[in-house]
């Protein structure tokens, strides 16, 4: 086979490292050509502690800058070269959560023309040709309104792209395999379960407080085990928004609540054909049955 190419497309500058991050820095490591397109800036977001407290929006509005430079650092330790924004860097701003003064700005992700932001993606696939593309299910992981519009824009433009509509965004090309990133549940219950020091302003999640899916909703899992240090480096590049524990075996975001760092990343096959499947029925490779 040719080259593999993997484009993953997620909201916000972070999103990429929490949710995939070893399954990017995996497939770098075996020579896949991966990109990581980013939807808004995530100017929204809330920091952490003092330091960056006058980035955010209410102040001087500089958060979506810096948080460019620590998704550059986050992709340059899992071995991507450079981010890539939708139609731009700033093209589409950070929502915020549903029914929040930030989901009203014109600009919003959520307020983007669709036709627009899916042409946006077709281009994207077109000029890249990858293999396999990742992106969130239908909830958007936790139900965030920019999740959730990837997930619609993404899943229009990988059934666009090997169509004739947009000629202008390049020749068609099919992806072989669409999935969306999630998390098994039971394995988001063990690695709780296996928590036993953090810091101590943090506290354990109440049951069912991470989003998870049920165990029989996951198609695909890739174990990340040989690059777990590098997904815990480039999280905390996102300093702004996720403290890494001295252990390297846990994060938190800027609510306090303590996560695992898992040693393996889920998917649910949503296009294509599922391919090699292992004693639990499950795929442990994104590319099993892809071909040139």
């Amino acid at each position: 086979m040719e080259t593999k190419r993997l484009l993953l497309v997620h909201a916000h500058p972070d999103d990429e490292t929490i949710t995939t991050g070893g399954t990017i820095a995996r497939y770098v490591d075996e020579g896949v050509e991966v990109t990581v397109l980013t939807c808004t800036l995530g100017e929204e977001g809330e920091v952490i502690g003092d330091r960056w407290a006058g980035l955010v929006a209410g102040e001087s509005d500089q958060l979506g800058g810096y948080r460019i430079a620590e998704l550059t650092s986050a992709l340059s330790v899992l071995g991507v070269n450079a981010p890539r924004f939708l139609l731009g860097a700033g093209h589409f701003r950070d929502s915020g959560m549903i029914d929040t003064p930030s989901a009203a700005n014109p600009r919003a992700f959520v307020n983007a023309d669709t036709e627009d932001a899916v042409r946006g993606v077709v281009a994207v696939i077109r000029e890249l040709r990858p293999h396999v593309v990742i992106t969130y299910d239908t909830n958007g992981g936790y139900g965030h309104p920019d999740h959730i519009a990837a997930n619609m824009i993404t899943t229009a433009g990988v059934d666009a792209a090997g169509t004739s509509v947009y000629p202008e965004a390049g020749p068609p090309w099919t992806p072989q395999k669409l999935y969306w990133t999630v998390t098994e549940r039971s394995s988001l219950e063990r690695g709780i379960a296996s928590i036993s020091e953090f810091p101590e302003q943090w506290r354990l999640p109440e049951p069912g407080e991470l989003p998870s899916v049920d165990d029989a909703e996951v198609t695909t899992r890739i174990d990340i085990g040989a690059v777990l240090e590098s997904k815990a480096e480039a999280l905390a590049e996102h300093a702004t928004q996720v403290t890494v524990a001295p252990s390297g075996t846990e994060f938190a975001l800027s609510n306090n609540v303590v996560q695992p760092i898992l040693p393996v990343e889920h998917f649910v096959l949503v296009r294509g054909a599922l391919g090699e499947v292992g004693g639990d029925g499950r795929e442990s490779d994104l590319f099993s049955g892809t071909h040139d």
